[in-house]
């Protein structure tokens, strides 16, 4: 890719060596003679790097860097001084100018600056890529739900998101999605382009757990032989998730609650306080108030964190989710195995709908997958289904849908009031989309309006 530089001085014989230069090295280039024309110039034309003279007529450099940076501080400026100009040139480094050039310099040292600045502007455009892909994978608008409970909860975590500093704590049994919805508050949140990073707190020893976060100095222990930035640091500007933060032990609950209320740590080994700007937002599958009334973690801690409270129901809690869960992992895993799948028999959707799901959504993704590897392709039978699920059903009583739609009970059903309760669910699933229902029901799409002509309560 050629990036665009700005050139700005005010004497022609640099401006035409340097333009020369640069552009045998394969940079698109602007020149400007002043500073008020290069703001012009920037403003029109978007460079993605721009050389900069301190000397100007007008306004001089460090005063159009400031400007610059106010108006994009991602672009990456390289100042030029005189030798004299060393103090100016400093100064322009504190305002976030990318490097400075002595003059006279020759031109190879220009070319390797200016490369250096190409190859940060590259990470930035590749991290600007990855957060947008992220943005989009884990939006809000993308969680699959019809559950009342669910949709108030997405509606409160959506609100929290927008603020910059409040503490989260979300909470609900393993493989409910904790991390989703931690990954969604923080691509929803002013933050979203700042570092997200991840810390499970139940896979690491104690020790191991407060190095993680905190890092440590030379000599904090035996095996310390350099300086280690934490978590903590590493996320500066950004999030920072603790999974199951009720497995942490009492010490780094200390330690993380003074990070809450000063922002402010020290490395292990450490004598200088180190001050942090990161929001927290912390998972549990354990009921952190029992824990507190037991003593096994601090009180002060969980209302530190639990300022904006989540909870996540279990899918055996929202059934009407089930099929239109798998429905949509069906989707994604054609996509990802190069398979074509449909959806799921009637039977095959009685039965994951009657399952209770121990696992919830972690178990129910593992299912659909394993089922589209070994299946034949179409739609997902009962008999493809793991053993588990096939044998869930009480064998001393069939256990269908009843009269409300849900699933459960002794009530038996005709197998036209259940293939009417199946269509509906599909035509949910599919937000009304009769043309892909008809397909994931494996029938006509002119059979399926035929069907929903004759029971109105369909359509």
């Amino acid at each position: 890719m050629a990036y665009s530089v700005l050139i700005v001085d005010d004497e022609e014989l640099t401006l035409c060596t340097i333009s020369r230069g640069l552009t045998a090295e394969g940079f698109e280039i602007l020149n400007a003679a002043s500073g008020e024309e290069a703001l012009q110039i920037f403003k029109d034309e978007k460079p993605d790097l721009v050389l900069l003279d301190i000397v100007l007529p007008g306004i001089d450099g460090v005063e159009v860097l400031r400007q610059i940076r106010a108006a994009n501080g991602a672009c990456i400026v390289v100042m030029m001084s005189a030798y004299h100009m060393v103090d100016r040139a400093v100064e322009a480094m504190k305002l976030g100018a990318f490097d400075y050039l002595i003059k006279p310099f020759h031109l190879t040292d220009l070319t390797a600056t200016l490369k250096r600045a190409s190859e940060m502007l590259s990470l930035r455009v590749r991290v600007r890529d990855t957060v947008e892909i992220a943005k989009g994978q884990y939006d809000f608008g993308r969680v699959v739900t019809q559950n009342p409970a669910m949709r108030n909860m997405l509606e409160v975590a959506r609100k929290a998101s927008e603020t910059d500093h409040t503490t989260i704590l979300i909470q609900g049994e393993s493989g409910t999605g904790k991390g989703v919805l931690a990954r969604a508050i923080h691509y929803s949140s002013p933050r979203a382009n700042q570092p997200l990073l991840e810390l499970n707190c139940a896979t690491l020893p104690d020790a191991l757990l407060e190095s993680e976060l905190f890092g440590f100095e030379p000599g904090a222990f035996t095996d310390a032989r350099r300086r280690k930035e934490g978590l903590l640091e590493r996320a500066h500007g950004g999030t920072l998730f603790l999974d199951e933060i009720g497995n942490m032990s009492p010490s780094v609950q200390a330690k993380l609650l003074r990070v809450l209320e000063e922002g402010t740590f020290l490395r292990l080994g450490g004598t200088k306080s180190i001050k942090v700007d990161v929001r927290v937002v912390t998972a549990t599958n354990t009921n952190l108030k029992e824990a507190v009334a037991q003593g096994r973690f601090r009180e002060d801690l969980f209302y530190r964190l639990n300022v904006v409270p989540l909870f996540i129901p279990p899918l055996r809690e929202r059934r009407e989710d089930i099929l239109p869960l798998a429905l949509d992992m069906v989707q994604r895993f054609n996509e990802e195995l190069k398979k074509n799948f449909l959806g799921f028999t009637p039977e095959a959707a009685e039965l994951i709908m009657n399952y209770p799901w121990p696992g919830n959504i972690r178990e129910l993704k593992n299912v659909v997958e394993r089922t589209m590897i070994l299946a034949p392709e179409g739609n997902i039978d009962a008999i493809s289904l793991p053993e588990e699920i096939r044998e869930s059903k009480n064998s001393n009583h069939l256990e269908v849908f009843s009269n409300d739609g849900e699933p459960g009970g002794d009530f038996l059903v005709s197998l036209r009031e259940l293939e009417e309760d199946y269509i509906r669910k599909v035509l949910a699933a599919t937000g009304n989309n009769k043309t892909q229902a008809a397909k994931i029901l494996g029938i006509h799409p002119t059979s399926l309006l035929r069907r929903l002509k004759k029971e109105p309560i369909l359509s």
